[in-house]
Order: C-alpha cells, then structure tokens, then sequence
C-alpha cells in the first residue's frame, strides 16, 4: 500500500501509484536532502536525467534503480538516499519532459488563440516523438509538479480569448491532446512493429498484395475498391488535416458563441 491507501503498481507504468507525499516533495523541492556524510557527488537532477535518458533510449522497463546506479556509477543504495523508488521517480520524470515545451517557448503565450493551439498541438506531438515510452505509462492520477502546472497556466493563457468556460477550455486541451497521442501511438506502433518483426512497411504490405487485390476485383468491396491511388500515400500529413480541421471546429464554437452574446 502507499501512504494514500492506494495499491501502488509493480511495474512502475502508472504516476502517482508510489508515495505520493514524498513524490509531492520532490516535485516541489520540499523534501529533506541527505546530509550526513561526504559531500554527495550526487544530485536528483541528475537521477531523473540519467532515467529519461535510459527510457528514450531503451523503453520504460530498462529503467531500474540498479541500471541508474551503474550509469552514475554509484550504488544502487545511494540512490535512494534521493528517491524512495521506481513509481517515484517516474512522477519525477513525467514532469520534467511534460515541461520541455515550455521551455523551447518562454515567455507569454502568443495572443491569438488559433496559435496557441498550434503550438500545444506541435510541442506535444514533438515531446512524444523524444520520449515515445510516455505513450506506455498511465495518466490518469498524474502527480502535478511546477512544470506541468506551468504548461497548463500557459495552456490556460493562451485559449483564454476563445470565451469559452473554463470545462471547455480543459476540454479544448484534452481534445487537442488526445487527437495528437492518437496519431503519435501509431507512429510509434509501426516502429515497434518494424523493430520486432524486421520487417519495413513497404514489405508488409506486399506480403498483403495478392490477397487484397483479388478482394477488391470481387465486387465485394466496392468503395474501397474505387479509392485513388493516391489513398494511402505516406505523403498526406494526417497531422496537418486533422489539425485544421480541429482548429476550424473550434472557431465555430468560438463564433457561435460569440453571436450570442451579443
């Protein structure tokens, strides 16, 4: 059990499922440092550093309290002089690439809404793509830290000339959020899949060819039967379209509601 009564997870795929209290105190610098002993060649910083870097590069199960402490070379008992554990350090994780975008952009927020949706949309297929292991990890009981805060006051800031209320300001961010880790999780499947199978898109489908090509000459399926050529072509940017569109939807909203007030 953690110290809220929670089951904490196992496998350390879900925030906020180890001490919460201690994950809060870290986050927000108000946790105890060690203190006895030699100066500590350590920091937290550069633990949580150590773990994304391992993450990025070998998924979320390559990160251990046993693999950091090799590659900081120390032991892996004076790491949890800084963190009590895996769960723990993924809050710590979480909140430092949910505060990269942020950081490319300091500063207010640009004044046009339509931008500030832009750019949420872009930051955060961007953050997925560097660090596409967060596309594996639980969200939904996350441990806010100052840089997801951070990125929601300035989220907040930017769409507030919609006019919209505030449940559908959270619902403009979680609409935009949802529709780009849709399209990052796919991109992120078909490398997975390449990797696994040593098989590349291209030889994939061939391997399909015969068999759906005699399909669509059986009359059987004729709306896909009569697609361009062009249909399925690694050319259309989805993201750019989808974008659009979702930015086009809510100008209406914008408008709709700008009409009734006056």
């Amino acid at each position: 059990m953690a110290k809220d009564g929670s089951t904490a997870a196992t496998d350390g795929t879900a925030t906020g499922s180890g001490d919460i209290a201690r994950s809060l105190e870290l986050l927000w610098g108000t946790g105890e440092r060690p203190g006895r002993g030699p100066k500590p060649g350590l920091t937290l910083d550069r633990i949580v550093t150590a773990a994304v870097a391992v993450a990025d590069a070998e998924g979320l199960s390559a990160v251990s309290m046993r693999r950091l402490s090799t590659e900081l070379g120390t032991g892996t008992m004076s790491l949890y002089r800084y963190v009590p554990g895996k769960a723990e350090l993924l809050d710590l994780m979480l909140d430092r690439v949910l505060g990269e975008p942020f950081a490319d952009h300091p500063g207010e927020p640009p004044a046009d809404w339509r931008e500030a949706v832009d750019r949420m949309a872009r930051g955060h297929l961007d953050t997925l793509g560097s660090h596409p292991w967060l596309l594996k990890i639980n969200q939904a009981r996350t441990v806010l830290g100052p840089s997801a805060l951070r990125g929601l006051e300035l989220a907040l800031t930017g769409l507030r000339g919609m006019g919209l209320r505030d449940p559908e300001l959270i619902g403009v961010i979680i609409t935009v959020n949802s529709f780009v880790e849709g399209l990052a999780r796919t991109r992120a499947d078909e490398a997975e899949a390449v990797a696994q199978t040593g098989l590349s898109d291209e030889e994939f489908w061939d391997n399909q060819r015969p068999y759906l090509e005699r399909a669509m000459l059986s009359g059987a399926y004729p709306q896909m039967a009569g697609m361009a050529e062009d249909t399925f072509s690694p050319d259309f940017d989805h993201f750019e379209f989808g974008l659009r569109r979702l930015i086009a939807g809510f100008e209406a909203l914008v408008q709709e509601r700008t009409a009734a007030r006056k």
